[in-house]
């Protein structure tokens, strides 16, 4: 049986992870130079605690995990209330500190809710699949994503609330969802921004689309950030300027470097080059998710993928959009790349998944 799922698993999928995964570490070398490497140790130690993590996703059948699922939910929910009442970090009550180790409980969330998520649509539609598209029993599948959302949102943290957004509207397509409901959802999003600018959202939030639309509206202040940020990418060129040689990464014009910004360093330093092919590594991988979700033994593995392949396509999308001026600043990170345990744990977790359906799907074997 063992065999039978190795030889099914999308080796793909893990080949791109590590090369993101080598290109992240390699400029975390470069950028982390004056702290003895600090960034780039703690990184590489949680990559290797993620292996055997992501070893045991894979050797146990998704469909047992999704069962405590629910319990995880529960977990997930109070680490999420819990966290409010935290002391905030860059304004953001999104941390929990225990001596050393910080870890972000929204990260983690996203498996949570992935799993339930998933796992509500799938006892809904026993009856038949036309069963989510009746409100009632949408509604009670919302539900699990609006709760964590809404308290993602208290922290506030935007970015990932628009992540966990776009996994959920992926699944309710894979699904088979009326179109009705996707059209409507659509345009309530196209009402609701102006009067979130206006009304709801906060002036820091305000400022960010404000300096988005006009990066030179504040060069000083808040929009700083971008336009060093395109400054480095262009400064590039098609090889770049070398590892430890990039003028804004090294000098500190460009903030934060290990995180949020790191694909501008990387296209300063490493070039054009390396910097289209970290795109190209998305890009196969976020394909190979779907074609996981459709090739998936049955329609929970197909959810689940689907659902990891719209939280790799928002933060590829956001983050990269955002280093170049085309897309406002979340502070949403570039998963494998940029620094952060919490999150590149949470991206093997969502590996070892999408390893796990891949390797049990319903795909012709060859014999020994």
């Amino acid at each position: 049986m063992k065999n039978k799922i190795l030889k099914n698993m999308e080796w793909t999928v893990l080949i791109c992870v590590v090369i993101l995964t080598i290109i992240g570490c390699l400029e975390l070398y470069s950028v982390t130079g004056n702290s003895e490497y600090t960034d780039l140790k703690k990184q590489l130690l949680w990559f290797f605690i993620s292996i055997p993590i992501t070893i045991a996703i894979i050797s146990v059948d998704y469909n047992i995990i999704s069962k405590i699922s629910p319990i995880l939910y529960v977990i997930m929910l109070f680490l999420l209330i819990g966290v409010l009442f935290t002391n905030p970090i860059n304004g953001a009550t999104s941390w929990y500190n225990i001596g050393a180790i910080s870890f972000q409980p929204s990260e983690f969330a996203k498996i949570c809710v992935i799993l339930s998520f998933s796992l509500a649509i799938v006892k809904v539609q026993k009856n038949g699949k036309e069963q989510i598209s009746r409100p009632i029993q949408l509604l009670k599948c919302l539900i699990v994503v609006i709760i964590p959302v809404l308290l993602i949102i208290k922290q506030p943290d935007y970015g990932t609330a628009i992540a966990f957004c776009t996994a959920t509207a992926i699944i309710l397509v894979t699904s088979g969802v009326n179109k009705k409901y996707i059209i409507t959802a659509v345009l309530l999003v196209m009402i609701a921004l102006p009067l979130l600018y206006f009304f709801i959202l906060p002036n820091h939030a305000k400022t960010r689309i404000d300096v988005f639309l006009n990066p030179n509206l504040d060069p000083r202040g808040a929009g700083y950030n971008v336009l060093q940020s395109k400054l480095a990418i262009g400064s590039g060129k098609l090889l770049g300027m070398g590892i430890k040689n990039g003028s804004q990464t090294q000098l500190g014009y460009l903030y934060p470097q290990t995180t949020d910004f790191i694909y501008s360093a990387i296209g300063e330093e490493m070039g054009f080059v390396i910097a289209a092919v970290v795109i190209i590594l998305y890009i196969i991988l976020i394909t190979k998710s779907l074609q996981i979700a459709k090739t998936a033994k049955d329609d929970l593995g197909s959810y689940i993928a689907s659902g990891i392949a719209g939280i790799f396509l928002f933060h590829m999308i956001e983050n990269i959009g955002m280093t170049m001026g085309l897309l406002p600043i979340t502070g949403v990170p570039l998963p494998f790349v940029s620094y952060g345990g919490s999150s590149l744990l949470t991206n093997c977790i969502l590996i070892g998944l999408l390893l796990n359906i891949s390797g049990r799907r319903n795909k012709v074997m060859f014999v020994e």
